[in-house]
């Protein structure tokens, strides 16, 4: 009889719990996020337009007949276009990307285009992650993602090394978009791990421009390798910032009512400086740049 006569009151406190997060999910903003944080210099913030416009080219079929391309185009010669892998070429292990000679910025720009939800292996690089798998550098970093990047670094070091041998001036430019984000970010650190296999070329000619990344490298990375990974954060996107696995989204979708019981019940009890400490626990890559468009009810 008294526990029948807890359960209203076990309901009752449960209904609020959910209330609350769900209150708190609404109304939340990422603008609050970096109220705080100084503005970005014209300077530090050129090339991500230019390099944008180049991972939308990513998407295309054919760059000479383009069918998105924005108003101005994409800015990209096709001649100068060193080479392209679809997933096919990839066989499946990362995601397509292409290798650019940008003569008018004297940079060597190797873009990869994000998620293709109609293809299982960009699934499968995504989700092929548990946590503290996989370590990097000191660091503890996104397993799938890792294995694409080392891949894309093994097929393409070659070139890579002799172009920045013939344009020794030239930087060496990383860019991806969501899913490639994340590989790029990785490729980044690879890369300067392995600077001896590009030609002994100095860190500073390296850098990264990481579009809506996945969260994959641990805190202590992210902050090491700031000085030439950059991730650019539009508003509330949900990919940098997501507070679960995505593994568990997926494999859950088809009973989203429990996962949000689960998640609200996992945020409502969890203390979050424990989760704050844990050194395994992913970020999303370097230096942050946050677009804010918005705030509510505006």
């Amino acid at each position: 009889m008294s526990l029948a006569c807890c359960l209203p009151i076990v309901e009752t406190v449960y209904c609020l719990a959910c209330a609350r997060w769900v209150w708190n999910k609404c109304l939340y903003t990422a603008g609050y996020e970096s109220e705080n944080w100084g503005p970005a210099t014209a300077e530090e913030f050129e090339p991500v337009p230019r390099l944008c416009r180049f991972l939308l080219a990513s998407y295309e079929e054919d760059l000479r007949n383009p069918i998105w391309a924005p108003p101005g185009g994409y800015g990209i010669d096709p001649d100068c276009v060193i080479l392209r892998k679809d997933h096919e070429r990839t066989q499946g292990q990362a995601p397509p990307y292409f290798l650019y000679l940008d003569h008018d910025h004297s940079d060597i720009v190797l873009t990869i285009r994000g998620l293709n939800l109609a293809r299982e292996s960009d699934y499968a690089v995504l989700l092929d992650n548990k946590l503290g798998q996989a370590k990097l550098d000191g660091g503890y970093v996104h397993n799938g993602l890792l294995k694409a990047a080392n891949w894309v670094f093994d097929a393409e070091k070659e070139v890579l090394q002799q172009l920045l041998v013939r344009f020794n001036e030239y930087t060496l430019t990383f860019a991806g978009h969501s899913l490639g984000a994340g590989v790029v970010a990785l490729l980044t650190i690879v890369a300067i791990q392995n600077r001896e296999k590009l030609g002994n070329i100095d860190r500073r000619r390296i850098r990264c421009f990481a579009i809506a990344p996945a969260r994959c490298t641990s805190l202590n990375l992210a902050v090491r390798y700031a000085d030439v990974i950059n991730s650019v954060v539009l508003q509330d996107d949900f990919l940098p910032r997501t507070t679960t696995d995505l593994e568990d989204v997926f494999k859950c979708f088809c009973c989203l009512p429990c996962l949000l019981c689960v998640l609200c019940l996992k945020d409502t009890c969890t203390i979050q400086e424990n989760k704050l400490r844990d050194p395994r626990r992913l970020y999303a890559p370097g230096r942050l740049y946050h677009i804010v468009e918005r705030k509510p009810f505006r």
